[in-house]
């Protein structure tokens, strides 16, 4: 099969905006409402400004381990293995949490067309997780292709919303403006435990990592692309947000926990609310899928490592799927989302991700240091990454901080039980060609505004091609 081997500026761009942006808008707009206000907006800001610094720092390494992406390469590269292990295994947990993060939101979005019990909410939970394994399992490609048609289904639903809010905001900009006074009504106190929230949204550009070596000009291109595309999404959370807060009072948000039905039925009223709910189910559905198989294979790729039980580099043997990996991480995230609050779960997610992003940026110093390369601000770059995640782990809860270390160290013991003998390298070597990397890259350009992107990118080409035949129009 034959594989593009030049990724453009545009194409790049497409990978980064679609590895970001998914149902998180649909959780964490306004989930920050009772600590700060319609300060949180200036908040999305920073949060989007921290994720760029890192995003950069990511793609700086994959311009100088062009080979193999992720950062479980890039710190086993610049450090050992131990430190590579200690990063893939803080990503994992933070993976592992997010899953019961979407099926909580998936509950609470369904209570608006059908209200549940306790114990339903709990069956719900269970169908919606596990069913999502066994796609995963038995049907990974159908699945693909199924969320790859329901894009605009996915999108469409928040760009209505930036619309009618729009049109608010002309015909009635008083009431509109007025929900912003006063903007800093809590004071600035909780800032950093907001910002742990909100960063929490901008994550998902470390999935989306790829070898330079399939990148046009990676030097130039690279930085371009990350800066482009952290910008598109931050774009698009502080435009919806900025509705969000302009529409609805925040202390009327603060009482809501689908805070998008309730601007959407402020906007549109209940076609409004009811289209708000149908987008966020396939959102939530879409992003868990998607982050399932992520997870899986990050748990597969230091199985094959041999830092991991054996057991999770199993493959089905008719699908070609990690199903032991898939079940066991499937199992923790239903008992999570049953005891855990959809707030503890982002937090410490995120102090997992910094844990790794602090490892990733100090591996940059390292593989900068003897270079004759020069990328734009690649001595200062990893040091403010190092700034932004010690901010990060600093700012988050005490439980956090406890329960994270304690799992971290928990690492080690399996570093030490499970470090590699040798290497499982027949699936290693599939695992890790040039080529899987490329195909499972790819796939995030389908990925919700990444699709969309990709179809008006193609609309464009070939209405410039019919008005100016024979003109080059790649960018």
């Amino acid at each position: 099969m034959d594989f593009k081997k030049e990724l453009s500026l545009f194409d790049l761009t497409n990978i980064v905006v679609g590895s970001v942006i998914g149902a998180d808008i649909y959780i964490a707009s306004a989930i920050t409402a009772g600590m700060l206000g319609p300060f949180s907006l200036a908040v999305w800001v920073i949060a989007g400004v921290f994720a760029t610094v890192i995003a950069l720092v990511f793609a700086y390494c994959s311009y100088y381990i062009p080979k193999v992406g992720g950062p479980f390469a890039y710190v086993s590269e610049a450090f050992d293995d131990f430190f590579g292990f200690l990063t893939g295994w803080s990503m994992w947990i933070a993976e592992l949490i997010s899953l019961p993060v979407f099926a909580i939101a998936f509950v609470r979005y369904l209570e608006y067309l059908a209200p549940l019990t306790p114990l339903e909410e709990v069956l719900v939970k269970g169908i919606f997780l596990f069913g999502l394994t066994s796609i995963n399992i038995f049907g990974v490609k159908i699945a693909g292709r199924v969320n790859d048609g329901l894009t605009i289904i996915k999108l469409a639903p928040l760009l209505l919303l930036i619309g009618a809010g729009t049109v608010f905001l002309i015909t009635q900009p008083s009431g509109f403006f007025d929900n912003y006074h006063p903007f800093v009504p809590l004071g600035v106190s909780a800032t950093g435990t907001a910002l742990v929230l909100i960063f929490w949204a901008y994550a998902g550009f470390e999935l989306g990592t790829l070898p330079a070596a399939e990148v046009k000009d990676p030097k130039k291109t690279i930085p371009k692309a990350i800066i482009i595309g952290m910008a598109i999404v931050a774009l698009f959370y502080i435009s919806t947000n900025f509705i969000v807060y302009g529409a609805v009072n925040w202390s009327d948000l603060t009482k809501s926990q689908t805070p998008l039905i309730l601007v959407g039925g402020v906007l549109l009223g209940s076609a409004g609310a009811l289209i708000m709910t149908v987008g966020a189910l396939f959102s939530v559905s879409g992003s868990d899928e998607s982050g399932m198989l992520g997870t899986g294979r990050l748990s597969y790729a230091m199985s094959i490592d041999g830092l991991f039980p054996r057991l999770f580099s199993t493959l089905h043997k008719k699908y070609g799927t990690p199903y032991v990996g898939l079940i066991v991480q499937g199992i923790l995230a239903f008992l999570l989302s049953i005891y855990s609050p959809i707030t503890g779960l982002i937090s410490f997610a995120v102090f997992n991700l910094a844990f790794s992003f602090l490892l990733t940026s100090l591996a940059l110093v390292v593989l900068t240091r003897d270079t004759e390369k020069q990328l734009p601000g690649q001595k200062i770059l990893p040091w403010i990454g190092v700034m932004i995640c010690l901010y990060l782990l600093y700012s988050t809860s005490f439980f956090d901080k406890i329960v994270g270390t304690v799992i971290i160290l928990a690492g080690v013991l399996i570093y030490v039980f499970f470090s590699p003998k040798q290497d499982i390298y027949h699936l290693k070597g599939l695992f890790l060609s040039e080529e899987a990397i490329f195909v499972r890259t790819m796939a995030n350009r389908e990925r919700f505004l990444g699709n969309f992107m990709l179809l008006v990118y193609h609309s464009y080409v070939r209405i410039k091609r019919r008005i100016f035949p024979g003109q080059d129009t790649n960018t």
